[in-house]
């Protein structure tokens, strides 16, 4: 990995995430004047359409920027994945620099809209942001020197199966207490549950040491 490449790519993602945590204070200020809390009230329906299509727009940007740098397929998702992660933590860091919020890493966020609202405490995106930086990291270098690098069948099932549990831990209270609606916001989560997203979160961890262990002998291309 060019250590120009590396160093402009993080500075893109570094960049990401303050322009996202500037588009949430605005938003904030128009649709939560007296401040964000749950439970939140509905967002306009332009807004809402506005927001949604952010996110959509945020992710096209990091993986337009990830097929410039990558040749193969694996390769553009390592440094989607990168990228990505690197944009949510410094997402969470600016909006704590500019607004003093989160108070806590404990503190329940509403993380995304897509399909259905995500809701959870802070720290377990940046938990798995980690993980996705240490994935993201491991395939961009192997890929230097192998020719034919790809996930196992075991590797794959961990790291999808793991990704799948924390994602549905992330919509779980709110298909729970709102039945699958979309249309409003306005519903309090009660908890989260650390013990799915524990058993996905090691699902996903044992999925990147196979993946580590297994490439890391491999021979110079």
């Amino acid at each position: 990995m060019k250590n120009k490449t590396f160093l402009w790519s993080t500075i893109f993602a570094i960049s990401m995430g303050f322009f996202e945590s500037a588009a949430v204070i605005y938003l904030r200020k128009i649709a939560y004047p007296g401040g964000f809390s749950f439970p939140a009230q509905p967002l306009s329906s332009d807004l809402s359409i506005t927001e949604i299509l952010r996110e959509l727009i945020s992710l096209i940007m990091l993986f337009s920027v990830s097929s410039i740098l990558g040749k193969r397929r694996i390769e553009r998702f390592g440094w989607f994945i990168f990228n990505f992660a690197i944009w949510d933590i410094f997402f969470y860091l600016f909006l704590f620099l500019l607004i003093g919020w989160p108070d806590s890493l404990f503190t329940m966020d509403l993380l995304f809209l897509i399909p259905v609202i995500w809701t959870g405490p802070v720290i377990a995106p940046v938990l798995l942001s980690v993980l996705m930086i240490f994935l993201g990291l491991l395939i961009i270098n192997f890929s230097k020197r192998i020719r034919y690098l790809g996930f196992r069948t075991k590797e794959f099932m961990f790291l999808t199966v793991g990704s799948l549990i924390c994602i549905g831990t992330f919509m779980l209270e709110y298909l729970l207490h709102s039945q699958g609606k979309t249309g409003s916001t306005q519903f309090q989560p009660n908890d989260f549950n650390w013990i799915s997203f524990g058993i996905g979160f090691l699902s996903i961890l044992i999925g990147i040491l196979l993946f580590f262990f297994h490439n890391k002998k491999s021979r110079q291309k």
